[in-house]
């Protein structure tokens, strides 16, 4: 570990507390200037630190900047095949996860980004993932499953994001099919998985799952093509919140994920879904079809009844609101 990393280290385990340069220095086995080096490193990517002469260094408490050690510090129990990864700034965490899957990378690995700067959405479309607002993070899977189960990994995601979020804050979720998570009638939460198919087997090769979640408002505010769907999970920024959720999520994840019950999570996502009932679009491609939302089976796909009287169950696409 670098002095910087273990001067971070030390400073978030202390926050709100001064520690003198001396003190520090003693600590890690290093010299006063290369602490001095280090902060500067810090403050430079963001780190909220202050410098006081006679009092030393103090990350402020009220800071919630994405790292491995805050996460590590928050995950319970066994994590054995779990690898973290944290970035500042990656173009998107699912390419490097691809690019890992084809290096044969072990299931398990996870990366976890601040910024995006290709954040990918499904069906081709870009994912807002601007700095310090969000939390961006894929997980790299190798089911042993056909092909036709990967609608199971999306829907595990939005639960698995449905309730970190309640774990770590203790806000009420919703669920839009097929894997939009919602909190007071907005969007806070895409999540997109892409998948390689091993053509002998049928079976899949590899997976990863990427999710984006809003958790504060980006500064300036959202885009115009998106500020009337999207929200965010808080108001305002929380100590450690991102690491919090990020611990929550990871988790909760790979508990449903390992569940030997196929269908675990369904009832979490049954109670949470939005629309029943209601009258809705199914979107496929350019056609849009009137039907009436009867709710999910057990696998997740969408039951629904279209105007003739005839009913599906629907496993992709997607689905919008009729209005009146």
């Amino acid at each position: 570990m670098s002095v910087k990393q273990d001067v971070k280290k030390l400073l978030e385990s202390r926050q709100d507390c001064y520690i003198s340069g001396e003190d520090i220095a003693n600590e890690l086995g290093c010299s006063r200037g290369a602490v001095w080096k280090a902060v500067k490193q810090l403050q430079a990517e963001g780190y909220p630190i202050s410098a006081v002469t006679n009092k030393g260094y103090c990350l402020d408490s009220c800071s919630d900047i994405l790292s491995k050690d805050g996460i590590d510090s928050l995950i319970s129990g066994s994590k054995s095949k779990i690898c973290i990864e944290v970035f500042d700034t990656i173009d998107s965490t699912n390419n490097y996860l691809k690019a890992k899957a084809l290096e044969n990378e072990k299931e398990g690995l996870t990366a976890i980004a601040a910024r995006q700067t290709g954040g990918k959405g499904r069906l081709g479309r870009s994912f807002f993932s601007p700095p310090d607002s969000g939390l961006y993070i894929s997980f790299l899977l190798r089911p042993d499953s056909p092909a036709s189960e990967a609608l199971k990994i999306t829907t595990i995601a939005a639960v698995a994001v449905a309730l970190a979020i309640e774990d770590a804050f203790g806000v009420e979720t919703q669920i839009k099919w097929v894997n939009d998570v919602y909190i007071n009638g907005k969007k806070i939460c895409g999540i997109l998985t892409e998948a390689a198919i091993d053509m002998e087997s049928g079976g899949l090769e590899y997976a990863v799952c990427g999710i984006g979640i809003n958790v504060y408002t980006p500064e300036g505010g959202f885009p115009d093509e998106i500020k009337e769907i999207a929200g965010a999970v808080l108001s305002e920024k929380t100590k450690n919140g991102r690491n919090k959720l990020a611990a929550c999520l990871i988790k909760r994840f790979f508990e449903l994920y390992e569940n030997n019950d196929p269908h675990a999570y369904y009832d979490d996502y049954k109670k949470r879904l939005i629309w029943v009932g209601e009258q809705i679009y199914l979107i496929k491609g350019d056609k849009k079809t009137p039907a009436v939302m009867l709710g999910v089976d057990e696998e997740c796909r969408l039951h629904v009844k279209f105007e003739d009287g005839s009913e599906s169950f629907i496993s992709s696409g997607e689905i919008t609101i009729r209005k009146a």
